[in-house]
């Protein structure tokens, strides 16, 4: 059963040398590809959300908790107060955190990465020396881009052991 969401702002880091901010911070989740920013509407790669909470409730013993990303486009690692939990790619997009999460003061980290389209579809407006890009694979600058990112919601589930 839901016991809280995961919400307010995130601070995302991108890999500037692939054309993305070093570091922004999202009021909330949303898809790269809606962004007002090419810096982040045409990045393909790696980013890493970074979120800091503290639960809703106590702990309760016997009960397992999850983490639930919600929808993530299109792989995500999940690390929580320094412990690497895995990797996830398909739905449920869920980690168990049992063993990791702490009533107050936890660090989440999700670096998810997206496919490559998106950076291909911006390159093809650009000038080919500044197109981060080189590939035989051809796109149109106005070809629709692809969902990315970690779009949420994520929260934080119960299930008795």
């Amino acid at each position: 059963k839901p016991l809280q969401e995961i919400t307010g702002s995130w601070l995302v880091k991108f890999d500037p040398q692939w054309g993305g901010p070093a570091e922004i911070k999202f009021n909330e989740l949303a898809d790269w590809s809606k962004s007002l920013k090419d810096s982040i509407k045409y990045y393909s790669g790696k980013a890493v959300y970074v979120k800091k909470f503290d639960l809703s409730q106590p702990i309760v013993s016997g009960t397992a908790l999850f983490l639930d990303l919600g929808v993530v486009k299109n792989i995500a690692e999940v690390k929580l107060n320094g412990k690497n939990l895995g990797i996830v790619w398909t739905s449920p997009w869920r980690i168990d955190i049992s063993a990791t999460v702490k009533e107050i003061d936890n660090v989440l980290e999700i670096e998810v990465i997206n496919l490559w389209p998106n950076r291909l579809i911006g390159d093809a407006a650009l000038p080919p020396e500044q197109r981060l890009t080189q590939t035989n694979i051809e796109f149109k600058s106005d070809a629709p881009l692809l969902s990315s990112g970690l779009l949420g919601p994520v929260t934080i589930q119960a299930a008795v052991k």
